[in-house]
């Protein structure tokens, strides 16, 4: 089975006390939802039209568990948080089998 991941690229941070407390809130949710963090972007070099800003990278153990833990109640309660704190590209992406 192929491996779900989500995928943020932050190209802004208007308020990093919104993402502070999303970030607090995200970790357990993501867990919960058998997520494994990979990467939080702390070092990015970005190349053609791409955004040298905050990427993080989430590994799922399928596409729909991906798609699942993104709509789950807890992380709903996350985005709240983060709200407009945040200008962001974020995808669900589904890996090679």
């Amino acid at each position: 089975m192929a491996k779900g991941y989500w995928v943020s690229v932050y190209r802004t941070i208007a308020d990093p006390e919104k993402v502070a407390a999303y970030d607090k809130l995200t970790g357990p949710a993501i867990e919960a939802a058998g997520g494994r963090t990979l990467s939080l972007g702390s070092r990015v070099v970005a190349h053609d039209a791409g955004i040298a800003e905050r990427t993080v990278l989430i590994e799922f153990d399928s596409f729909e568990q991906a798609v699942a833990a993104r709509e789950s109640a807890a992380y709903q309660e996350a985005l709240a948080v983060l709200a407009d704190g945040v200008e962001r590209d974020f995808r669900i992406i589904e890996g090679l089998d």
